[in-house]
């Protein structure tokens, strides 16, 4: 009877865990969108869902260290509390990378003149958000097939977070009125690769959950 009601428990918090993902995830998506369609409302939106982030933080962390208290887990029981504990603190800082593009948003960016099409800052986004969404149904599923090929994809963001660096010195170099604003893109171009680096330590997490095994993505 205490093995179901562990097991019952356990899904409640690993879909808890999905749903913070989600969440986060969303916190992300409409931070960017913010950025790129120069959107304060929607920057000030979702400035304030840090506090619900936060409740989930919390409220994960508790649930999983009652449940090891309550019922002292072993083995893949065991594993999967310990990622469902690992993923939170990972999805915790997505969702405030998002809270802080907002902020450059609303606080450095609102009154600029200076509007510079950085292209690459689009496709990064794009490729951090797949590589996020993937490592949640990953989470999910307990299918670590899907973070396969995690390694070559975390290398592309990287090279487009150095594309954008060296475009914007570029735009530097041609005027000093884009120093600032550039400034601010480049730190949101490292905000989104870290957020793809959060991915992949979710999904080291997931292979160890479902294998036993430690591995390292980089």
């Amino acid at each position: 009877m205490a093995t179901k009601e562990l097991h019952n428990e356990i899904i409640e918090l690993k879909n808890l865990v999905l749903e913070m993902g989600k969440y986060a995830l969303n916190m992300l998506d409409d931070s960017v969108i913010s950025l790129v369609d120069n959107n304060i409302e929607l920057a000030k939106d979702t400035k304030i869902k840090k506090e619900k982030l936060h409740q989930y933080d919390t409220e994960i962390e508790d649930k999983a260290l009652k449940l090891i208290a309550l019922y002292a887990p072993m083995a893949v029981d065991m594993r999967t509390i310990a990622t469902c504990l690992k993923a939170n603190t990972y999805i915790y800082r997505i969702g405030r990378y998002g809270k802080d593009i907002t902020n450059i948003v609303i606080e450095d960016l609102s009154n600029s003149s200076i509007n510079l099409k950085l292209v690459n800052l689009r496709h990064i986004w794009e490729h951090v958000h797949s590589l996020v969404q993937d490592a949640l149904e990953s989470f999910d599923k307990g299918d670590i097939k899907i973070i396969d090929d995690f390694t070559s994809r975390d290398d592309e963001i990287d090279k487009l977070r150095w594309s954008i660096f060296r475009e914007c010195v570029s735009y530097m170099m041609e005027d000093p009125k884009n120093i600032s604003i550039c400034a601010h893109y480049q730190m949101i171009a490292r905000y989104l690769e870290r957020c793809g680096d959060h991915a992949c330590k979710i999904a080291e997490k997931v292979y160890y959950m479902v294998t036993g095994k430690h591995i390292e993505i980089s």
